[in-house]
This record gives C-alpha cells, sequence and structure tokens, in this order.
C-alpha cells in the first residue's frame, strides 16, 4: 500500500542512485515535467529538448492531455496557469470558464426547485471554454518554440490513435449511459454495440485530430481560427439542441492576467492563484494558521493530533469558502482571509483534544458519494534557466458535459456546475455556495485548483498542483506541511495516506491506508470519518540544491510520468 511504498522510497532516498528510484520519480539537471500520462509528459520533454522552455512544455503537455486524458481536461474546457519567470516576474493566466452571456440566476431552476442534472449533463452545463486561449496568452508572452511545434504531438497522437489506460477506461464505462445520449460521443467511445471501450482499446480522434492540424497549419492564427470558425459550428448545434452558448461568448472571452496570491509560510514565500481560484486564497489562510503550531514536534509527540489540527485548520477555511469566495469581478472577496492575525484568531480556535463545531452559513443536506471525483488534471515543469510552471486544467466531471459537438472532436465542459445553482444547495462535489457564487452572465465560476510555486528567498524550490475537486486544496497543503515541517522527500509527502475536511459535510475523510490506530485516536477527538479509497492525484517538482537538480514526482495512486530532457 501507500505506506509500504513511502518506506521504499524514503529508503532509497538516502542513497540517491538515481537507477534505483521509484517508478514515480525522475530527477534531471537541465529540466523537468510531470503529468498524469506518459504520452503527455514526453510531449512536454520535447518540448524541452528542442530548446523551448518550461512554459512550451506546459503546453505541449496540456494540449496532449486534452487527447490522451480527454476524461479530465481539453481545449473544450479550462485551466488556471501559474508562471514564475526566470527574470522572477511572477504571472498568474486565468483561463476559467464564464457563463454565456445569455445565462440566467436561476437557469437551473423549475417551477422554483434546482434540477442539478441540467447543470452537469448536456447543452445547458457548458461555459465558454478558456484553456486554448489561455495557452495561447501564456505562450505569446512567454514562450520560446512556435505555436505549432507545441500542438503538432497531440495532433498526431489523435491521429494516430493511443491505446486508452485503466483510468480512461473506467471513466468511459462509469459514464456510459449519459455518452450514449449524444451521437458523437456515442460513435467517439462506444462500441457498435454500446458497450464502453476497454483497457488497451486503441482510441483514433479523426475530429480532433483536424482542428489540431488546423491549429497547427495556421500557426499563430491557429486559435482565433478555433474562436471563430469551430465556435461558430458549436454555437449552432448549442441553438438546435437547447443550449444558449452563442458564437459571440467564444469570440468575446479573454484570459486575464491576475496579481497572484502570495503569503509567507515559515519564512519561505507561497505563490498561488487568486480568485476565482479559491485554492490560492485557502492554502494560504490554512498555512496561515498552521503557522501558530509547532507541526513538527507535535507530529513527533502525536500523529493524532497533528492530523486533528491540520483538519481544524482546513475545516474553519472552507467554512469561509462556501460565504465568501466567488469571481472578485462580481463579489467582494475579502483580502482579509489570507490576512495573518485573522489567522492567529482563527487558529486561537483549535482545542487539540477536540472538535470545534463552526457556526454554520447554512447546513445542506449531507451529500454521499465514494468516488471523489478526480476529473482535474495538473502538471508541473521548470527549465534550467530558472522558469517554473504550475498549470492545473479541467473540464469539470468526466467527460464534461458528455457532449462532443458532431465534426468538432471536442468534449465539452460543464463547468456551470460549479456555480452555486441555488444557493446553500450542494454541487457535484458537495460543495455549498452563498450568494458571492450565484449564476450571473460572463461570470467565472469559483474553482478549487490550486497551482501553486514555492520560494526559498527568490530561488523557486517547488511547483505542486493536483486533481480532484475541493480536495486539491487539501492534497497541495498536505505536501508543503509534510515536505517544509516534517522533512519527508517529495515522493513520500505525495504518497502518504491523506485526509481532508470542507466542513459540510462535517466528516473527516480519509484514505483508507490511513492505519487503523490513527483512526481510533481522530474518532476519539470528535472526528466522524468517512473512509474513501483515494483523495486526488497531484504532481510536483522539487529543486535539490545539494544534488543540483530537479526532482519530478507523479501521483503513485494513479498511471502517470515525470522526466527530464
Amino acid at each position: 500500500g501507500a505506506s509500504a511504498l513511502a518506506t521504499a522510497s524514503s529508503r532509497r532516498a538516502m542513497g540517491a542512485d538515481p537507477t534505483s528510484l521509484p517508478t514515480n520519480v525522475a530527477v534531471a539537471a537541465k529540466g523537468m515535467v510531470a503529468s498524469v500520462h506518459p504520452l503527455a509528459t514526453d510531449a512536454g520533454v520535447a518540448a524541452l529538448k528542442r530548446g523551448g522552455n518550461a512554459i512550451d512544455a506546459a503546453i505541449a503537455t496540456a494540449l496532449t492531455l486534452g487527447v490522451v486524458d480527454g476524461h479530465n481536461s481539453g481545449i473544450g474546457g479550462g485551466c488556471f496557469i501559474l508562471i514564475r519567470c526566470a527574470d522572477g516576474y511572477v504571472a498568474a493566466i486565468d483561463g476559467r470558464e464564464t457563463a454565456p452571456a445569455a445565462a440566467t440566476r436561476d437557469m437551473y431552476l423549475r417551477e422554483g426547485k434546482p434540477q442539478g442534472e441540467l447543470s452537469v449533463t448536456g447543452p445547458l452545463a457548458v461555459a465558454t471554454p478558456g484553456a486554448l486561449a489561455a495557452y495561447g496568452l501564456a505562450h505569446e508572452n512567454y514562450g520560446k518554440l512556435p505555436l505549432r511545434d507545441l500542438v503538432r504531438p497531440a495532433a498526431e497522437i489523435a491521429e494516430r490513435g493511443f491505446p486508452i489506460d485503466r483510468i480512461y477506461a473506467r471513466n468511459i464505462k462509469s459514464t456510459q449511459k449519459s455518452l450514449a445520449m449524444f451521437p458523437a460521443s456515442r460513435e467517439l467511445l462506444l462500441k457498435k454495440d454500446g458497450s464502453p471501450l476497454v483497457e488497451g482499446d486503441i482510441l483514433k480522434q479523426p475530429d480532433l485530430a483536424r482542428i489540431l492540424r488546423e491549429i497547427v497549419d495556421r500557426g499563430g492564427d491557429g486559435i482565433d481560427w478555433f474562436y471563430h470558425e469551430i465556435a461558430g459550428v458549436i454555437a449552432k448545434w448549442m441553438k438546435e439542441n437547447g443550449g444558449i452558448l452563442t458564437a459571440d461568448d467564444f469570440a468575446n472571452f479573454r484570459p486575464i492576467m491576475r496579481t497572484p496570491i502570495s503569503t509567507t509560510y515559515r519564512g519561505r514565500t507561497i505563490v498561488g492563484f487568486p480568485p476565482p481560484s479559491s485554492g490560492g486564497v485557502h492554502v494560504a489562510q490554512i498555512l496561515n494558521i498552521l503557522e501558530n503550531f509547532d507541526l513538527k514536534s507535535i507530529y513527533q509527540k502525536s500523529p493524532g493530533e497533528f492530523t486533528h489540527i491540520v483538519a481544524e485548520a482546513m475545516k474553519l477555511a472552507f467554512a469561509d469558502r462556501a460565504y465568501w469566495l466567488g469571481d472578485p469581478a462580481f463579489a467582494k472577496v475579502p483580502h482579509g482571509l489570507v490576512d495573518k492575525n485573522y489567522a492567529k484568531e482563527l487558529a486561537a480556535k483549535i482545542n487539540p483534544k477536540g472538535t470545534i463545531k463552526v457556526p454554520k452559513q447554512g447546513q445542506p443536506p449531507a451529500w454521499q458519494s465514494d468516488v471523489f471525483a478526480k476529473h482535474t488534471t495538473h502538471i508541473a515543469t521548470a527549465d534550467a534557466a530558472g522558469n517554473w510552471v504550475a498549470l492545473t486544467q479541467t473540464i469539470n466531471t468526466s467527460f464534461g458535459s458528455k457532449v462532443i459537438v458532431p465534426g468538432t472532436g471536442v468534449f465539452l465542459n460543464n463547468e456551470m456546475d460549479d456555480f452555486s445553482i441555488a444557493p446553500g444547495k450542494p454541487n457535484a462535489f458537495g460543495l455549498v455556495g452563498a450568494e458571492a457564487n450565484a449564476v450571473e452572465p460572463l461570470k467565472r465560476p469559483l474553482s478549487s485548483m490550486s497551482p501553486t510555486i514555492i520560494l526559498e528567498g527568490d530561488q523557486p524550490v517547488m511547483t505542486l498542483g493536483a486533481a480532484g475537486g475541493p480536495t486539491i486544496i487539501s492534497q497541495v497543503l498536505l505536501a508543503i506541511v509534510r515536505h517544509f515541517d516534517l522533512d519527508l522527500s517529495l515522493e513520500d509527502s505525495l504518497a502518504q495516506p491523506r485526509f481532508h475536511h470542507q466542513w459540510s459535510p462535517d466528516e473527516l475523510r480519509v484514505e483508507t491506508a490511513v492505519a487503523d490506530d490513527l483512526k481510533k485516536d481522530l474518532e476519539a477527538r470528535g472526528h466522524k470519518l468517512k473512509a474513501v479509497a483515494a483523495i486526488g492525484t497531484a504532481q510536483g517538482i522539487v529543486w535539490d540544491e545539494k544534488a543540483k537538480h530537479f526532482r519530478g514526482v507523479h501521483d503513485p495512486r494513479v498511471p502517470g510520468k515525470a522526466a527530464g530532457p
């Protein structure tokens, strides 16, 4: 299990002989790429080998993931890109989808009752995709190689096909009924008899290949072409099928350059993504709370107390998330959330012996699901020149809205479900929202995506991010605390069993790999535990100053690859 894996990798870390590295770890001096798919990582590494930088590598990896990991992300979705340039400048590019101009706050209510399915499956679930526009902006400002070189690997794989892995196959099976509702989706992923493709089947995507080839051929204008020509095809289908997304929504979409969130944690600088990501704010907020505790000595004395304190800090932050956060263009997001004094007040509420009741901003019915959706994906890249990238992208739930508009091959997102469709009612991840995140035209829905870069002085030492809905925040937090407070290697920090508390429902999710005595200890402190097989997937890179090389790690819970040029 994960604990055996952790001890094996820490033993090996002692004598850092690269030949004996765990399979999910790579070391290299000239750069590094980590993602959930070997073919995508290879595309990123190829960009580095051709003289590209970390930004080029991240874009090539992201585009290829849209082909080989299409249930998680793609050009029908959105992304957040955090870039720390070699000259010290930090850029946060917001490619989050926007609500169509015709969206209304009660569009998912029927006779006053929320119809959750409408925001999850089919045409009304789709928000205006932003990923491709964000790649374009990142490339134009910070990339080195021609754009066509970054799109080509994705186009080639879409054309010639690739064998689907167990994760892809599992996602087709679990969404089979919804996929069958849309002819182009059915044709792509289900066999003639309606049964799903299985692991090892070759998936070819000729329509998607054609679009990617066209972008390759058009070079710099390829993205504009997509936002006008392909947008027209999508808009026509929407009109005929009860959707509200128009060609104007595409033409008017703009990625936004935002100011990153920055906090310090025990002397290091933690740079995160600002709203509409809730991730940067809450990772910073939880770290600020935890800075008031000597976690290392608490952990050495009692792993139970350590876990309890971190879980309570998560709970306090998630109560604030539900109430305060939304798109900053529409909702006033209080800067005080990342204030050290506010964190001190919250830290004072934590009782090391038992759980605290956090006052409720409206408590929804407990929402049950064992599969904490992991339908997002994170890419970490770094290069020898000193550029570091954290890129998280998604189409929301598995295969998004399940809609492929015939002729396009692009799965369209269902990001509209990330709005609070009826304040106080949980969405597909069990998250509750308030007014700040209600549906409004052209608004960006709140996201938990948390691309993060950490510096010591002015030297980047870690790039990190994760997938798994709201658990992204706890995964990133745990990796930081385990690595920097408990002195674990990055691979051990990611392999160790995870836990997650999101305030509502009031339960502490723990991976089944968590030791029984730790579970008993947590229950004795008043936690209601809910065991889940796995909590999310994370990717990261650290810089090893002694060895003068990058160490890339992909999450051992799923397939993936970390590699350098």
